[in-house]
């Protein structure tokens, strides 16, 4: 007979017992966010180490570039101080929270793991406000030639859409705009290795009902349309989201689809506090717990938009 609970109480007896960690609960949760967004795969987290609290200011210090000048023999070597300009900074001046009480009795009566199920909802609630609210706002910080209907570096004549022209993608052109987008990289000299696309789901359909059902066309060892996968295409790591951000532009909807390498968005976040309290109203704890994080486009000649209808 399950133990007698207050009307509205949801019901998780059985047998068995859960524990509360919060060293467990901080792993389990950023470990679960992590293998459930797409911030991993298209930003790079070299700073992450370095928060301490919401509203920490980190100071990105750039590369210089080192000039390369021409040798003839028994010349003098003319040396240079390398100048790596002002510092970027990455502001980590996002949170967000959760919180839930959790019974005394369901917690000696639950046969299940339920801090496992509830880190996995958190962490996939946490990718739901997060990937949302980074894929949106970044578009606009792609740089100038990344976008437009004469993107281009150097050619200034590939049409990536703009407002009130969006490209309109079919499966039989489909291929031919993510090999554009890619030649607007390579015309940055941006690196072959680390690059990627977020689509939204309509367009990874039209991709699967393209010609790359060939497999030469994907690099990959067995074709996507059997394996679900989208893979690699021209040196674009493919991934999907639903958090791409659109508007209405006259009859369409249109995407700012991403494109770009792990060098242009940096991306930091920490599981900064979990703890229990002591509910005052039932028997029971009250656990919550705060992450924070903060990004920016450290590089907009790395990422670009490709403004795209279906």
């Amino acid at each position: 007979m399950a133990y007698p609970r207050a009307a509205g109480h949801p019901d998780y007896s059985s047998t068995g017992t859960m524990k509360f960690e919060r060293a467990l609960w901080s792993g389990n949760l950023i470990k679960k966010f992590y293998k459930t967004s797409v911030l991993p795969f298209i930003a790079n987290v070299d700073y992450e180490g370095e928060i301490k609290e919401q509203g920490d200011l980190i100071y990105i210090r750039a590369v210089p570039d080192i000039t390369i000048r021409d040798y003839v023999k028994g010349q003098k070597i003319e040396y240079e101080r390398p100048d790596s300009g002002p510092a970027l900074d990455l502001v980590i001046d996002k949170g967000k929270y959760f919180a839930f009480a959790c019974d005394y009795v369901d917690r000696w009566q639950s046969d299940l793991d339920l801090l496992d199920l509830w880190s996995s909802d958190a962490s996939v609630q946490l990718k739901l406000v997060v990937d949302s609210d980074i894929l949106s706002s970044i578009p606009a910080s792609a740089h100038s030639s990344n976008s437009g209907d004469k993107a281009g570096a150097i050619s200034m004549n590939i049409d990536l859409g703009k407002t009130g022209a969006p490209v309109q993608i079919t499966k039989n052109n489909v291929l031919d705009y993510i090999v554009d987008c890619a030649t607007i990289l390579d015309e940055h000299n941006v690196p072959e290795t680390g690059r990627w696309l977020v689509i939204p789901a309509w367009l990874s359909a039209m991709i699967k009902k393209s010609d790359l059902s060939d497999v030469a066309r994907t690099g990959d060892s067995e074709s996507s349309i059997r394996n679900g996968l989208i893979g690699m295409i021209d040196r674009f790591n493919v991934y999907n989201s639903n958090y791409i951000s659109s508007v209405s532009d006259g009859g369409d909807l249109a995407y700012k689809v991403l494109f770009g390498h792990k060098s242009a968005l940096t991306f930091a976040s920490e599981i900064l506090k979990v703890e229990t309290l002591r509910a005052e109203s039932t028997f029971g704890d009250l656990v919550r717990g705060l992450m924070v994080y903060g990004y920016k486009v450290i590089k907009p000649e790395s990422m670009g938009v490709l403004y795209a209808a279906r």
